[in-house]
């Protein structure tokens, strides 16, 4: 079982994996998720309270939209999850293995050049970490 001070130091040693995202202007956040909504990684500029904060709405927001992908779709996944509001946004999509990554922004921002590092950044992930099932996701 892992406890919550093994969680918080592979975060920290593990953040390395997240700088190809965290390095566009305008991401305050970049967190990897589990399904159920546990952090994995977080960037160091992320604060372990805020990463618990944003895997547990990102697992509640994936959930709501394999539920919508299921009715209205044609399957139960589900490739990216886009929120707008004042002052920035929420980008969530798979990143393999069950996992999520999710990053948080500014509201000046490039989305598209946000999305595209993020599918690099699941890519670069995959390769290292996780496999080949980041890239089917």
């Amino acid at each position: 079982m892992t406890t919550q001070a093994e969680g918080m130091t592979q975060a920290d040693e593990n953040s390395w994996m997240l700088e190809l995202i965290s390095g566009v202007r305008g991401v305050r956040h970049v967190v990897v998720l589990t399904s159920d909504g546990l952090m994995k990684v977080r960037t160091d500029q992320t604060p372990l309270d805020v990463a618990d904060k944003v895997s547990a709405a990102c697992a509640g927001l994936a959930a709501l939209g394999i539920g919508m992908s299921r009715e209205f779709g044609t399957s139960d996944t589900i490739r990216q999850i886009v929120v707008e509001f004042d002052g920035g946004f929420l980008f969530v999509r798979g990143a393999g293995d069950g996992s999520r990554l999710a990053v948080v922004t500014e509201s000046n921002i490039d989305p598209a050049l946000v999305a595209q590092q993020m599918q690099a950044q699941v890519l670069m992930i995959g390769e290292r970490t996780l496999g080949t099932d980041a890239r089917e996701n």
